[in-house]
């Protein structure tokens, strides 16, 4: 979906589809047919965004065959579908059994994850319609947190100016331009708007900049308004928002909330929490240490203060109490990021990709549930973003 900002520019909605399990290209284009064309056809839209996730293995591949990309295109026009934006954070494997760290690695010290994010900016550029401005890629946070000595920092900006040097040759190429954005996420070397600032301040800000998760900044317990400041002052641009809602429990030590909060502990993804303590933070890497304590010795958090959990939820319904989403903070999120004279970034992205791991009784059983369902976190979305002044724009 598109909508108009008042200083003229262009809003691209999109959906993330690192919710389906597809890591082949015949996989993707049947993504498109399953659940693409359904979701715009229930928003009553006629042209959709695409949040495209391909692994390393999909994205090579098209980065060598145009006549694939041409296929690719093909699918998407055919379903009233476009593409501006792809999530380059999982690099494969992303429904395997157990997750966990792996969604980190490779990590930015590694040419890997280099190659792979020019093979997918080399892909968009190809990808995106003919009047959009230009495409965004975002990509892990340097990567996990512990161990990053000093020679870690040093190989991965020096990858990241390889980066902005090979997308500067992108848009000379196509005439494209596709800029990478860097998501801070909690427990990795760049969790905060502060971090970022420090880590990834020097980078090249013409093809790089963050993408900014909502859900993240919630669970950091970060005021957007004052995240917001402080990466402008910095001169990053935000290349990418993610609409995405974080699971807040106020009470943790109430048994009620503990048994709530243990019905979302899970074996995929890791789910970092966080309890504000005075002017901090506890911390624990998953929900189940937070809880219940580590193997490794740490103990489970206490509770004296409210907890943010890293689980994506659905957006448009809120969890059962006692338990609630951070919607709130999303919209308060929302209204800094476009509420102003000038629109802060150009891209959104629904990413709700823990569908198939909710609790039993919110998970959807089908594809029709998995389509209601994204439907109406994108209505949710596109309401709140027409709320802050935003209005309607044709394809």
């Amino acid at each position: 979906m598109r909508l108009h900002h008042r200083d003229g520019t262009t809003v691209h909605l999109a959906y993330c589809t690192n919710v389906h399990p597809a890591e082949d290209l015949d996989g993707v284009l049947d993504q498109l047919r399953r659940f693409g064309e359904p979701v715009r056809a229930a928003l009553g839209t006629e042209r959709l965004g695409m949040g495209l996730w391909l692994a390393d293995t999909a994205a090579a591949t098209l980065a060598a065959d145009p006549g694939e990309v041409d296929r690719l295109r093909r699918g998407l026009d055919r379903r009233g579908l476009e593409v501006v934006t792809l999530n380059g954070f999982p690099y494969r494997g992303f429904h395997a059994a157990t997750v966990k760290q792996a969604v980190y690695h490779p990590d930015w010290t590694q040419p890997r994850r280099l190659a792979y994010t020019l093979n997918l900016a080399s892909v968009l550029a190809e990808l995106m319609p003919d009047d959009a401005v230009r495409g965004s890629v975002s990509t892990v946070p340097l990567g996990w947190r512990d161990p990053w000595p000093e020679w870690a920092q040093r190989a991965a900006l020096d990858q990241l100016d390889r980066l902005t040097e090979g997308l500067a040759t992108v848009a000379a190429r196509t005439g494209r331009p596709v800029r990478a954005g860097l998501e801070p996420e909690p427990g990795c070397v760049v969790e905060s708007s502060a971090e970022a600032v420090d880590r990834l301040g020097a980078i090249d800000h013409e093809w790089a900049g963050l993408c900014l998760d909502a859900c993240h900044l919630a669970v950091g317990f970060e005021d957007p308004v004052t995240a917001l400041g402080r990466i402008k002052g910095s001169g990053l641009p935000v290349v990418k928002a993610q609409a995405s809602a974080a699971l807040h429990a106020e009470h943790p030590a109430d048994p009620a909330t503990r048994r709530a909060l243990a019905s979302f502990a899970e074996q995929r993804f890791l789910h970092q929490t966080r309890e504000r303590a005075g002017d901090g933070l506890r911390r624990r890497d998953d929900l189940p240490g937070a809880l219940e304590g580590d193997p490794g010795g740490e103990d489970a958090l206490p509770g004296d203060g409210p907890w943010r959990v890293h689980f994506h939820v659905p957006l448009h319904a809120e969890p059962q109490p006692p338990l609630r989403s951070t919607r709130a903070e999303l919209g308060a999120t929302l209204d800094a990021l476009f509420g102003g004279p000038t629109a802060v970034t150009d891209h959104v992205e629904v990413e709700t990709y823990t569908w198939g791991v909710l609790p039993s009784a919110a998970r959807p059983t089908d594809d029709a549930g998995l389509i209601d369902g994204i439907a109406a976190e994108l209505a949710w979305v596109r309401d709140r973003l027409l709320a802050t002044g935003l209005t309607e724009r044709a394809a």
